[in-house]
């Protein structure tokens, strides 16, 4: 017992050792970087206790958004394991750590216990992901921030020059962290099973936002995200009108719509809705020849039913 306890001990103090070396070379100004490990550890926790702890932040994290090299390192080697489509779990991780040589430069095989023990769930891992990526382009802005500030005081260097090389470095930090690339089929795979699993426990057909028209829904079970609907009639045959529809549908069901025209300015757009949640005739609302019941239902759709729609112009 003794001996196990030595041996935590040795683990705990050199993983002690490990951080502090870790956060001195970080310092900057005097001030500790950006960091998040109580959230790290959580993180790859959870992805060995859960089998789709891994898919679900592959997009978010990379091995370099973490801030302990430890860190980096077993995710390194889960993201090996990921690409191989071998199963990530504490033995596995353990035997990919033993086989690289660099299961002592984490802490051992208690060191990973540990992380396993801190977490009973991956139902949060995606939100603590965001986090550590958040911490991480601070880090990179800081380091990026502080090499500007460093070359503006030389004044060998080009203005010119420095300004494009801060922009490249920002422009880097921004495509590294929000293009998320290509991707394996294998996590493809993964992502359209979870979502063919979450939309058979809907219970409906209808799987999109609802076209407000049901025969249209029974084909495209509503609008999909990311689908591109192209509508072609001649002119005159009610295109603007069957989109505005559409759009109107869309906003009566809890969607925000976006509507752009390169024929109708936003008041003729409005006259059309008015004129269709109205059934008034469009000619005679353009003309102004409206006279009792029917400028009171123009009246009270202009001034309560449309604007209370969620579109834009």
């Amino acid at each position: 017992m003794s001996e196990y306890q030595n041996t935590l001990k040795a683990v705990g103090g050199k993983l002690s050792t490990m951080r502090q070396e870790s956060d001195i070379n970080n310092l900057v100004y005097g001030r500790l970087q950006p960091q998040a490990l109580p959230l790290e550890e959580s993180v790859l926790g959870a992805i060995m206790i859960d089998k789709d702890g891994f898919p679900s932040i592959v997009e978010i994290l990379r091995p370099d958004s973490f801030y302990l090299p430890a860190h980096q390192v077993i995710f390194n080697v889960m993201s090996e394991l990921f690409r191989k489509s071998q199963p990530i779990d504490l033995l596995t991780v353990y035997e990919a750590l033993k086989k690289a040589g660099k299961l002592e430069e984490i802490g051992g095989l208690n060191y990973l216990m540990d992380l396993s023990n801190k977490v009973g769930s991956a139902a949060n891992i995606e939100f603590h992901a965001r986090i550590i990526a958040q911490k991480y382009i601070q880090r990179e802005l800081i380091r990026v921030s502080t090499a500007i500030i460093k070359d503006a005081f030389d004044d060998t260097k080009d203005v010119l020059d420095l300004l494009d090389d801060a922009e490249r470095e920002l422009y880097n930090i921004s495509d590294q962290n929000m293009n998320t690339g290509y991707e394996s089929l294998s996590v493809l795979a993964i992502k359209t099973m979870n979502q063919i699993e979450q939309i058979s426990q809907r219970g409906t057909d209808m799987t999109g936002v609802t076209t407000g028209f049901s025969e249209l829904d029974k084909i495209t079970n509503g609008w999909q995200p990311s689908d591109l609907i192209i509508m072609a009639a001649r002119p005159g045959m009610g295109k603007t009108a069957f989109t505005l529809s559409l759009a109107k549908n869309a906003a009566a069901a809890g969607k925000g719509i976006a509507f752009f025209s390169l024929e109708m300015a936003s008041v003729q757009l409005v006259q059309r809705l008015i004129s269709m949640e109205a059934e008034i005739n469009s000619s005679k609302l353009r003309s102004g020849q409206l006279q009792g019941i029917r400028m009171g239902k123009a009246a009270q759709c202009g001034g309560e039913i449309v604007p209370n729609a969620n579109i834009h112009r």
